[in-house]
């Protein structure tokens, strides 16, 4: 029989504590419930958060990306392509140039990022799907077509498919010199084409992106058989991971092939980063609302003594008192806490159910806050309310082992 257990049930279920002790006790099994519930619901919707991130991004982003570690382009000739598509796991490699451009429209121009795609984008890219207005084809029937952000097209008050006013892209033109020409005509390379499309992705893209043509970009920008990246699609019955390993062995360290979490690596890991401080800062709330457990045990201790006494006298060592009442601190945290984690993931199960809570933006890619819930969380709150509770009892614990017996028969 677990004596230090039966003895801490008692205690904890007795009737006849002292009023304040019952209202104190009650109070630490409320905070710790509340503070592991909020706990579990911040940590869900930081990883719902990062999924979305990934959603978003997935429709626009390859699997792999592969770039010169150094300089903004690298040539590309027929041999060297066809190299790549031969290795194991490429499914599709599409040419990509991208630069800055100034886009004129009407009387407003502004200065966007230009992405040349070559015709089999599509063919790894799930950005149909994100087409709010007129076609994504890039080229219908030997017509050129620009896809604009919806942001672009807000700000310059786009028109689909407008043949009396297409889009005009500007570049600085590669002359040699370290000045440009005052005259505009020889300073710039013009090209035009009509806006085919609006996409909405992510706000990022949608303010600054425009899709065009590899050909068409290729003339604006003088870049000949240069190309700022290769976008990969790999196999569904390869590992990226894998395929990954073998394009950096093969390129060499002229090269980097990145993967979808690396293209966005930043952003991904400042929410990490977000999400770290919010578990210690919850976590220090629940030191805080912890602290009453401290106080109930010591005061516990204190209405106790002639019983810990008693256990003395009857040949309980320090060893058995001192588990006793950290068993009871045990139980009232546990309590609180098992209450905690059953709201908060009940809460998270409704809203990933039914989207309770809205985002609340009307042009918002998704009407409620994402929520997923992740058992590394609960298991690292179950860690830490195990150490916060052990920090907060062990001394009110200590005190009820060294009492002298003597003074308290």
């Amino acid at each position: 029989m677990n004596v230090p257990l039966l003895i801490a049930k008692r205690y904890f279920r007795s009737k006849n504590k002292r009023n304040i002790i019952t209202i104190i006790s009650n109070i630490s099994m409320i905070g710790v419930a509340v503070g592991t519930m909020a706990l579990i619901i911040v940590l869900s919707v930081f990883n719902g958060l990062e999924d979305l991130v990934r959603t978003l991004y997935s429709k626009s982003d390859p699997n792999l990306v592969i770039s010169a570690v150094k300089g903004k382009a690298f040539p590309v000739n027929p041999t060297f392509l066809q190299q790549l598509e031969q290795t194991p796991g490429v499914a599709l490699l599409t040419e990509v140039i991208e630069d800055n451009a100034l886009l004129q429209y009407h009387d407003r121009q502004m200065v966007v990022k230009m992405r040349g795609l070559s015709d089999n984008y599509f063919g790894q890219s799930g950005i149909d799907s994100s087409i709010r207005e007129g076609d994504h084809r890039l080229r219908r029937d030997s017509v050129e077509y620009a896809l604009v952000g919806a942001g672009v097209r807000h700000e310059l008050s786009i028109t689909v498919d407008n043949r009396f006013s297409p889009l005009r892209l500007l570049y600085p033109r590669n002359t040699g010199r370290k000045t440009l020409s005052m005259n505009p005509d020889k300073a710039f390379n013009e090209q035009t084409l009509m806006a085919g499309g609006v996409f909405l992705i992510e706000q990022h893209m949608d303010d600054s992106y425009i899709f065009v043509p590899l050909s068409f970009a290729r003339r604006l920008l003088d870049y000949g058989d240069r190309r700022t990246a290769l976008y990969v699609k790999v196999g569904e019955s390869f590992d990226v991971e894998q395929v990954k390993r073998q394009l950096r062995e093969q390129l060499g360290p002229d090269f980097k092939v990145l993967d979808s979490d690396e293209q966005h690596v930043s952003l991904l890991r400042a929410i990490k980063v977000e999400k770290l401080f919010v578990f210690i800062t919850f976590a220090f709330i629940l030191l805080i609302a912890s602290l009453n457990i401290f106080f109930s045990l010591s005061m516990l201790v204190i209405d106790k003594k002639k019983d810990i006494a008693v256990l003395i006298a009857m040949g309980a060592n320090e060893r058995t008192v001192r588990r006793t009442f950290l068993l009871v601190g045990a139980i009232v945290a546990l309590v609180g806490a098992a209450a905690g984690l059953v709201l908060g993931v009940s809460i998270c199960w409704i809203q990933q159910r039914f989207g309770i809570v809205s985002m609340g933006m009307a042009t918002s890619v998704v009407d409620s806050y994402p929520v997923k819930m992740q058992l590394s969380d609960i298991v690292l709150t179950c860690v830490a309310i195990i150490f916060i509770t052990l920090a907060v009892s062990i001394r009110p614990a200590l005190n009820a082992s060294k009492l002298e017996v003597r003074e308290n028969l």
